[in-house]
């Protein structure tokens, strides 16, 4: 008769199984430990794999908006400095026209007109990082400004035809039905500072002009001058509406950029509770899976070890 071993063929199957299973939870929890995820598939989350990719979209989405305002500020405050510096232009144009009459001197008169058409016309012709005009609007690829000295200014029959920019303003969208204009056109902060100056150099050309001619200005001179001072104050007001215009909009899309910022931190925030593993705890666990699997193979390898002469009498 032979001797069989104690085991069953149930019992194998059954201690095989719980194998099986040690070290598939092994593996499992190897793999979080690894990659510091919960599962490294869409199948390991579950009923929460849908859940996760809506918030992980809407933070790439709060992460693009934010991306799109701070371009959009960096163009708000490159505006900001040349608006300041053309606000001071339009200052010094009507503290030029002041002294002049208050000197009752025109000698360097046209000379600073000149020098402020030259400042002036760099800052509506500037270029962005990218090299499209800042203040042109749909027409960034156009130089907003299309004279390049006061004579040819004074030679146009409006200042309106000195301008070549577009009509509409550049916009940026900062959240969703959410967008902020943030283009600044060169004709609406620059007309009124040109036709003063069209208006000076026109005058000066004229018959009763050239400031520069005596030692002294002429009675209609002055009048001309003193008349003209109104206008160059408008002029700055231009400019400085202009550049408060612009600094609301900054502080708009500093305050679109912080709450995209913030959208961002929470989605991001609840990604990571959906698939990020608790390390400590994941480590944990690995141990404890590992001694289950050593456990179990320890178990089935005695068990097999087993027959019916480990229980006869020895003799």
């Amino acid at each position: 008769m032979a001797i069989e071993r104690a085991s069953t063929a149930g019992q194998s199957a059954y201690l095989l199984q719980q194998v099986m299973n040690a070290s598939q939870q092994l593996g499992k929890t190897q793999a979080q430990v690894a990659s510091g995820k919960v599962s490294t598939d869409y199948a390991g989350l579950g009923d929460k794999a849908a859940m996760l990719e809506a918030t992980r979209t809407a933070a790439n989405k709060a992460d693009a908006y934010q991306a799109n305002t701070a371009i959009a500020l960096n163009q708000a405050d490159l505006q900001d400095t040349q608006l300041s510096s053309l606000s001071d232009l339009a200052n010094q144009l009507r503290q030029s026209l002041t002294t002049a009459v208050a000197n009752n001197d025109g000698q360097s008169l046209m000379a600073t007109m000149q020098g402020l058409f030259d400042q002036a016309s760099d800052i509506l012709n500037s270029k962005d990082p990218n090299g499209n005009y800042v203040y042109g609007g749909d027409k960034d690829n156009t130089p907003p400004l299309n004279v390049t000295s006061l004579a040819q200014l004074v030679a146009l029959p409006s200042v309106s035809a000195a301008f070549s920019n577009g009509t509409l303003k550049k916009s940026v969208q900062v959240a969703d039905g959410q967008s902020v204009q943030v283009g600044v056109l060169a004709s609406d902060i620059g007309t009124q500072f040109m036709q003063v100056l069209k208006d000076v150099a026109t005058y000066d050309a004229g018959p009763n002009g050239n400031f520069g001619g005596g030692q002294n200005l002429t009675q209609p001179q002055l009048d001309y001058l003193t008349n003209e001072i109104p206008s160059s104050v408008a002029a700055a007001q231009q400019v400085n509406n202009g550049a408060a215009t612009n600094g609301f909009t900054y502080k708009t899309l500093q305050a679109a950029s912080d709450h995209q910022s913030s959208l961002s931190t929470i989605y991001k925030g609840f990604v990571s509770n959906l698939e990020d593993v608790d390390m400590p705890t994941a480590i944990t666990k690995l141990n404890q899976d590992q001694v289950a699997l050593q456990a179990a193979l320890q178990v089935t390898a005695t068990l097999h070890q087993v027959s019916l002469l480990n229980y006869l009498p020895q003799g």
